[in-house]
């Protein structure tokens, strides 16, 4: 437990609470919550589920109902080939993931993905003692990952490459030719597994479209885990469902892990994930056109910044600019004396009340990432006090 450590984006979502708490008009773009509720088919099917609840343990991979709920999910993404033995479950992908590393590599096994990275791959590597590689991704290459980049990593024989798309903190996404180009790196390096944390896949803008290595290199399919959430897409991070489809044998290990701590998804959160899976998809459907929207709210306000440069996202519901530009200058109003990411932000949450995320803790200290997915009314005033906060710099 000595390796384990708090997450850093529930700790800038801490202090954000606190000050509001203290009765301070704080607007939060830290933590990434879809802001969204599901259809009320839902949450019908949860009430049935309480109603008729067995009180009985449950399945320790998932129940056959929600498995199946899951491959017709997948199979509209073009993911298709798959069984109910190539499929587990867990208490969401954050749990996914971390049975999978558990499942992957022993103790100084090389675990490779790009940075910028959501915070949890490095805290989870920590924890089962891998030996963390980072392939650096600047604002330069649009935060995304090149061949030849990922050629000298994967030469470098790692147990593990974890690959995010589209991708938190950045809201990058990559396009099918740059996909194929990854996948046939890959292809080129046969001992090494792959996991795609993809929860993002159905939060895509612009018509660049979901594109995975498998569409490119079908014969990936005995290496290649792939990962999914009701978090996201559905506005459900609170119920805690998460998926894994790939080899039969990281599905049954990743079971026997379930059966040693977690024992089985709830009944009721199972009930609402075959609704959400199964059901209308207007929702889900609707917010995509939303978030899209409020994307290019975010890179308006962000562009109107004389020096501040940020890779268009094309999916998830992050911006993630490169704020360099403020380092070395003094905010005039408190004197407060910019010369990093983490003093940015303390100053942008001390001054005007809004709280990001430091890139630091995301493997990039030149940025932060906002999460735009606040209340409708919070956005306007919340990108308004951003700018103001920039242009009072001297």
């Amino acid at each position: 437990m000595g390796r384990a450590k708090p997450s850093a984006i529930m700790l800038v979502a801490e202090k954000a609470r606190q000050l509001k708490a203290q009765g301070r008009d704080i607007i939060s773009f830290s933590i990434g919550v879809p802001n969204f509720l599901p259809g009320a088919h839902v949450y019908e099917a949860a009430r049935i589920a309480l109603e008729r609840d067995s009180g009985q343990y449950g399945s320790n991979r998932g129940t056959d109902a929600l498995l199946d709920a899951f491959l017709k999910h997948i199979e509209s993404a073009g993911l298709t080939g798959y069984t109910r033995a190539h499929c587990a479950t867990g208490i969401g992908a954050k749990h996914v993931l971390y049975n999978l590393c558990e499942a992957l590599l022993d103790e100084g096994d090389g675990f490779a993905f790009a940075t910028p990275y959501w915070t949890t791959y490095v805290d989870i590597g920590e924890i089962v003692g891998a030996r963390i590689q980072l392939l650096p991704c600047p604002p330069e290459q649009e935060y995304k990952l090149v061949p030849d980049q990922l050629e000298a990593a994967l030469a470098s024989k790692p147990k593990v490459f974890l690959f995010n798309n589209p991708a938190n903190p950045t809201g990058m996404v990559y396009t099918r030719d740059e996909i194929s180009a990854l996948a046939d790196v890959v292809a080129r390096h046969p001992d090494i597994w792959v996991v795609t944390d993809d929860i993002y896949h159905r939060m895509v803008f612009d018509g660049v479209g979901y594109h995975h290595f498998l569409h490119a290199r079908p014969e990936l399919r005995d290496r290649v885990i792939f990962v999914d959430s009701l978090s996201k897409t559905y506005g459900m991070p609170g119920w805690r469902v998460g998926f894994m489809a790939g080899p039969e044998v990281v599905a049954r290990a990743v079971t026997t892990l379930n059966s040693n701590h977690i024992t089985n998804v709830p009944e009721v959160a199972t009930a609402a994930a075959i609704a959400a899976l199964a059901g209308p998809q207007d929702v889900p459907a609707g917010k995509v056109v939303e978030f899209q929207a409020r994307r290019d709210q975010v890179m308006a306000a962000l562009e109107a910044i004389p020096g501040l440069v940020c890779p268009v996202p094309r999916g998830a519901f992050y911006a993630f600019p490169d704020v360099s530009v403020a380092f070395g200058r003094t905010h005039t109003p408190t004197g407060l004396r910019i010369e990093s990411d983490i003093d940015l932000c303390n100053a942008l949450l001390e001054a005007k009340g809004v709280a990001c995320v430091p890139g630091s803790a995301f493997g990039e200290p030149r940025a932060l990432r906002i999460s735009y997915t606040c209340p409708e009314a919070q956005l306007a005033p919340g990108l308004q006090r951003f700018r103001e906060f920039f242009a009072e710099l001297a």
